[in-house]
């Protein structure tokens, strides 16, 4: 099953509203980033007030953060289902009409959160809508990613992929930015008492005015080039999920390792740093400033790392990310035990610019492991269903802490997921079109001589 359109024929202008290429990457990235500040504004409020305002207390305080911790994995669980059904959605009826239904999901989702009640006031009722929303939002995330990262990447020539792609994930840490700097802005306006008592509520509130935002954007794109010739083709795929899993499996399974360490590094770094400052008495407001500077810094290195890619290819630098996340998880907790600022927002920013090395070369590699009809399927089931397992992060750093007594217990299950990418990464093709382009030519000179 295989269908490629010939790059050389699309137009230099695929929207026909009048968005030029640059106009499409940039409504990609906004998209993208709203998404992203929804899904992860919750993470950080999850750790700092849920386990007090939506779980009992009554013992161990330990077990209301781990069922806090629990519904951020939920969400994660939806991620599949998500990636599933507007994967489907995304390769029968088209990349546009599957992303602007994720923005009004997620968007609708979150500012429900943002005005739920807590458990003093309806009991076991407001965990139980809680969970539901957090569904909701993991169903909306899953789909996503894969359309986002496609309508750049199909809009502009494969041999620039890595670095067109690469503006799309820069969504992750504005939306790490934007959320964790909403959060520092409201705990920084409020005291203790306010916070808990309302203030939690604003970052979620504050997601009206960012739907509409997206949504305006997202009017304004049409359909890929790549999706409207496989249509005038008569190459859409009828049953894309049950195809991928059909004749795609290893290389979805190698989509899945390669992405691992990804998930893994990324959790610690961000969302186990603020639990385990709250858990020893630090002040959890110096993580946050480091989440800050280290979604800053990554921005440019998410750019460097998506357009190196398109000369040296994939592969090298995820093994580069996954040696550098394997070695930082040993000295990341170290350096927050110091009780340091400067060092503690020193290890999460640099913990955060550990995944950035990969994560700036993912939205290429991994829709290029499939072919054109089945691409928003393929790579988003490669990503969400290891994010499905991501989302088990904090609870598993949790309870190797709490059975080992010793981070160093987290550290070695970074190491083991960076090893899982890294071999990962090695058995996948290289899907750079110009290492691809120069491997061929050299089989084809071997041949002829």
């Amino acid at each position: 099953m295989s269908a490629t359109i010939d790059p050389s024929t699309m137009s230099d202008n695929p929207s026909g509203r009048g968005l030029s290429p640059r106009g499409v990457m940039v409504a990609s990235v906004v998209g993208n980033t709203l998404e992203f500040y929804d899904f992860l504004v919750y993470g950080t409020i999850a750790a700092l007030v849920f386990p007090v305002l939506f779980f009992p207390q009554g013992g161990d305080p330990a077990i209301g953060l781990l069922l806090s911790l629990s519904t951020f994995a939920v969400g994660f669980f939806a991620r599949p289902v998500g990636a599933a059904v507007f994967g489907h959605l995304g390769d029968r009826i088209g990349r546009r009409r599957a992303l602007m239904a994720t923005l009004v999901i997620m968007g609708v989702a979150t500012i429900v959160i943002g005005c739920l009640p807590v458990f003093g006031q309806v009991g076991v009722v407001a965990p139980i809508l809680l969970v539901v929303m957090r569904l909701v939002q993991g169903f909306a995330v899953g789909g996503e990613w894969g359309g986002a990262v496609l309508m750049i990447s199909e809009s502009g020539h494969p041999r620039n992929a890595g670095r067109g792609t690469s503006f799309v994930q820069l969504g992750s840490p504005f939306g790490l930015l934007l959320a964790n700097g909403a959060v520092l802005l409201t705990v920084t306006a409020t005291t203790d008492e306010q916070f808990l008592e309302w203030g939690w509520r604003l970052p979620f509130i504050a997601s009206a005015v960012l739907l509409v935002v997206g949504i305006y954007i997202r009017l304004r794109l049409e359909e890929t080039p790549v999706f409207k010739q496989l249509e005038e083709a008569g190459k859409v795929a009828k049953v894309p999920v049950a195809d991928v899993f059909r004749h795609q499996w290893r290389r979805l399974l190698l989509g899945m390792g390669a992405t691992a360490v990804v998930f893994s590094g990324y959790y610690v770094f961000t969302i186990i740093s603020v639990t385990y400052l709250g858990r020893i008495g630090a002040d959890t407001s110096i993580v946050l400033t480091g989440l800050v500077v280290g979604s800053a810094l990554s921005i440019p290195v998410i750019l460097c790392t998506g357009r190196l890619s398109d000369r040296i290819g994939r592969r090298p630098l995820y093994w580069v990310g996954a040696i550098a996340t394997a070695i930082w998880g040993f000295a990341f907790f170290p350096l927050l035990d110091t009780g340091s600022a400067p060092l503690i927002v020193m290890a999460v920013s640099i913990g955060i610019l550990t995944w950035a090395i990969m994560y700036g070369v993912q939205g290429a590699f991994l829709p290029e492991l499939f072919p054109q009809q089945l691409r928003y399927t393929g790579s988003s089931l490669a990503f969400q269903l290891t994010s499905a397992l991501g989302g088990l992060v904090p609870v598993v750093c949790i309870a190797l802490l709490t059975t080992f007594g010793t981070t160093v217990a987290i550290g070695a299950f970074v190491a083991v997921t960076a090893l899982v990418s890294g071999v990962a990464a090695w058995l996948a093709p290289e899907t750079a079109p110009a290492k691809v382009e120069a491997r061929a030519s050299s089989a084809q000179g071997g041949a002829a001589a």
